[in-house]
């Protein structure tokens, strides 16, 4: 269901996944950043680059301290999770539910087995959003495109013509619009499939996230993104965090198709029973 699903996504965004994975694009942005970069694209501030967060929040939205992974005691140092600060706003915690805080206890327990981006599921939003992996923006006078390199992810962010979903997916349905020169999206039409992060922190089918993008001079957008999921949630909170432009010359995403690499963990018991 998960790649039949994800089949029929890529189809219907073939042209604009062919653009951002095309390496010539990809060049051609990276040098166009050595020139004169416009402020403004019809009016509005331009966020074309390659973006990425820094920071801890891909382990745990939640403040949370450096520890080791049990059971890969063979990686070392390898194999532990970094300490890092919350990135909830607020008291810091994530207002769950009696019920689902019991939940994300029980998923939290059977990390990383359990971990969708373990079997290389799309990450969702906003996940996908402060994943250790980059991302591109690629903006003109209409809809926004937003190209992940973790598992080729991407998601059209459409401008105008806004609709309801037609069915729930793993990136959601995304309608956005400016707010003076901020980019505020809305993303509804969410799977129950995806977590916030590797520590189990989840959510229901009924999720909807409003995101605001703005930038703080050339190479800093302040993104944040508001939950609202009753199924889960007492009520409404919201992560913060800066991303960063990519400097290098010649930035680009590259693939990180990670399907190949989880095909034993997903169907070795296939494999044996033949």
């Amino acid at each position: 269901m998960q790649y039949g699903l994800r089949a029929t996504i890529v189809l219907g965004l073939a042209a604009a996944a062919a653009l951002c994975a095309s390496p010539s694009f990809a060049q051609n942005q990276g040098a166009a950043a050595k020139q004169a970069r416009p402020a403004r694209i019809a009016g509005q501030p331009n966020m074309n680059g390659v973006w990425q967060a820094m920071g801890t929040a891909y382990w745990n939205l939640e403040a949370h301290s450096a520890e080791k992974i049990p059971g890969f005691y063979k990686l070392g140092s390898l194999a532990a999770i970094p300490a890092g600060q919350s990135v909830v706003d607020g008291d810091g915690k994530i207002p769950y539910l009696p019920a689902a805080l019991a939940q994300r206890d029980q998923n939290r327990a059977g990390w990383p087995t359990n971990d969708p981006e373990t079997k290389c599921y799309l990450p969702g939003i906003p996940r996908a959003m402060y994943m250790p992996f980059p991302f591109q923006i690629i903006q003109g006078g209409g809809n926004i495109l937003f190209a992940h390199e973790y598992d080729s992810a991407n998601r059209v962010v459409y401008m105008s013509n806004h609709q309801e979903p037609p069915v729930d997916t793993w990136m959601g349905w995304s309608n956005g619009r400016w707010e003076g020169d901020t980019l505020v999206i809305e993303t509804t039409g969410n799977n129950d499939s995806t977590w916030f992060d590797r520590a189990g922190n989840y959510h229901s089918a009924a999720l909807k996230v409003t995101e605001h993008l703005t930038m703080e001079g050339e190479n800093l957008i302040r993104y944040s993104a508001t939950i609202e999921d009753p199924n889960v949630f007492s009520r409404p909170w919201t992560i913060s965090m800066p991303l960063y432009r990519h400097m290098e010359p010649n930035a680009q995403i590259f693939e990180f198709k990670c399907v190949p690499f989880v095909e034993e963990l997903l169907y070795k018991d296939l494999e044996l029973s033949q």
